[in-house]
């Protein structure tokens, strides 16, 4: 039998500087998030240095005493004979992933300097999103996203090239002595307006499919939103009793995911998971995934799902508030559903917690994915949402029109059912519209 064959563990350090408006509380917290990316970039973080600056390096984002202490912990760190030799503990360093989007040559200089890869906050978000996207349509979105940013980067990888990187002429160029730097930029906006075309078409096939879907039957749907790695998949799951794909890192989700309530309610309902949001999400990634965002502005309720246990969750919370209103989702209908209760601590702190929440927020939901219980009171919540406009009627089906009993369940909710010599009365809930289908077409029966 073959063993497992695992992935060896990369090493990283993470890098920061903190700016006079930025609180130690904001500071913290985002450089959590970047440990957390790195964790499902596959990356194990063994330091973190941090540098308070009035403004960033314009040379290379930290300061030269900074780089110079990074680049002595690199070099202890190195993968050569010697440094093995010393210490055959210290593992190798091989990327330094810093918490904010720094300029091409920052890059470049930093990564002279400290001796090993640099990745800024937008590259590792990036880097995920390309790994994770599964659709035709998240995938090509993210490869836009990708192309615009290594555009202007092109430059500082031409200089570290050389001399014999700069210049091209013959087959492939536009013209004598074109450099690569100006050919490959040429090559990405082509790509990137063959993307932008494709997201085109791909937009008018998904609104088709949605005009068909609706002409077919009227469904009520709900958008779970919130913060990446709130439980949004978790929640999905228990939801709809179906299998999603739940993993403790940030983006594993990044394509949406339709599934039917479950059990089935009158109106059914559609629920749909989208891509977490997160602070300093770059502006390129914004812009491209609106798409997966789509359903949020086509639901009839969001669920705005939040980490409770996540001491930063407040600021979370905003970041969610920002987004749907940059995509103009915030009108519609919210539920705040504080999830992962149980992860707080004790049944002591729990209850603390929970009623902390439900003061500062008095029509939110305390809850945990994981009990069964808590989740039927949200499902029942949210078949109430869509309830609330039925009405009730009572419909009576003649024993020669049994035909239509089935649809009469299909489409309506049936509170009673009494059978009389000619036929069964139906006491129902159901949209007015499909109570009087059901009449209409009754009366024209012979």
């Amino acid at each position: 039998m073959q063993s497992e064959v695992k992935e060896p563990i990369r090493y990283a350090v993470v890098a920061s500087v903190q700016l006079p408006n930025v609180s130690d509380i904001e500071f913290e917290a985002s450089l959590n998030e970047l440990r957390e990316l790195a964790k499902t970039l596959g990356y194990h973080i063994v330091n973190t240095f941090v540098q308070k600056r009035s403004s960033f390096d314009t040379t290379g984002y930290l300061g030269i005493g900074k780089r110079e202490e990074i680049r002595d912990y690199v070099s202890l760190h190195a993968g050569d004979e010697e440094s093995q030799a010393l210490n055959a503990q210290l593992p190798e360093i091989e990327a330094v992933l810093v918490d904010h989007e720094i300029s091409p040559a920052q890059a470049r200089n930093l990564e002279i300097e400290v001796g090993c890869e640099v990745m800024d906050r937008t590259m590792v978000i990036l880097e995920i999103f390309h790994r994770n996207a599964r659709s035709r349509a998240a995938r090509a979105q993210v490869e836009i996203a990708r192309l615009g940013y290594m555009a202007p980067r092109l430059r500082e990888a031409a200089k570290l090239a050389g001399p014999q990187g700069r210049q091209r002429s013959g087959a492939g160029g536009r013209g004598a002595g074109e450099s690569h730097t100006e050919l490959d930029r040429r090559k990405i906006r082509d790509r990137i307006a063959d993307l932008q075309q494709e997201i085109i078409v791909m937009d008018g096939e998904r609104r088709t499919q949605r005009a068909r879907r609706q002409e077919r039957q009227t469904m009520a749907s709900v958008a779970l939103v919130g913060y990446t790695n709130a439980g949004k998949s978790t929640l999905m799951r228990a939801l709809t009793g179906s299998e999603v794909l739940v993993a403790n890192k940030l983006f594993a989700t990044l394509d949406t995911t339709v599934r039917a309530l479950y059990p089935e309610s009158v109106p059914r309902v559609l629920v749909s998971d989208t891509v977490g949001f997160i602070k300093n999400l770059p502006h390129g990634l914004v812009a491209s995934f609106k798409s997966t965002l789509d359903e949020a502005l086509d639901a009839s309720l969001l669920l705005h799902v939040i980490d409770a246990s996540d001491p930063g969750f407040e600021r979370q919370l905003e970041v969610t508030d920002k987004v749907l209103e940059e995509i103009d989702a915030d009108t519609v209908p919210r539920i705040r559903v504080f999830n992962k209760i149980d992860y707080v601590g004790d049944a002591t702190a729990q209850a603390e917690c929970e009623a902390a929440l439900r003061l500062k927020y008095p029509e939110c939901i305390v809850m945990s994915a994981r009990r069964p219980d808590e989740v039927a009171s949200l499902r029942q919540k949210i078949v109430d949402f869509f309830q609330q406009d039925l009405v009730e009627s009572e419909i009576f089906l003649p024993w020669t029109a049994q035909q239509l009993r089935g649809k009469i369940y299909a489409t309506c909710q049936v509170l009673n059912e009494r059978s009389e010599d000619e036929g069964a009365f139906f006491t129902v809930r159901g949209e007015q519209n499909d109570i009087d289908s059901l009449r209409e077409q009754l009366a024209q029966l012979p």
